[in-house]
């Protein structure tokens, strides 16, 4: 199976309980046509550099998954009817391609503070 990784413009009114039952359907649209599924990534709304259906916005979610190439042909057809779908593209990523790693922590206030508070200790004590 190939790797691929497609990016769905979804209509701006589906908010809250409608948009997560919105992705699920298009997750279980893959998972029915035996793709494995490697990350879901929910970009938000974000304005179009056009009017895509009359719509200036959109909610852009990422999908990347394994699929047979026959599978992508059905979900795109699945896609096209879909009247919540404003605009999509699939696109077959590198054969090594390795799913991303859960985003780092950021690190906490007292962890970042701590070297600015050493540097005016030392520099306090230089001029001393």
């Amino acid at each position: 199976m190939r790797t691929y990784e497609t990016v769905v413009i979804l209509h701006p009114d589906l908010i809250g309980d409608e948009l997560t039952a919105q992705i699920d359907k298009l997750k279980g649209y893959l998972e029915g046509e035996q793709a494995e599924i490697l990350n879901i990534d929910n970009w938000g709304s974000r304005k179009l550099a056009y009017l895509v259906r009359k719509q200036p916005r959109g909610t852009f979610v990422l999908y990347i998954y394994q699929a047979p190439a026959a599978a992508i042909a059905e979900f795109e057809r699945r896609l096209r009817i879909e009247d919540s779908v404003l605009k999509f593209q699939t696109v077959q990523l590198e054969k090594g391609y390795q799913a991303p790693a859960e985003p780092v922590a950021e690190e906490s206030e007292e962890e970042t503070a701590s070297p600015v508070a050493e540097t005016e200790t030392a520099e306090g004590e230089a001029t001393a």
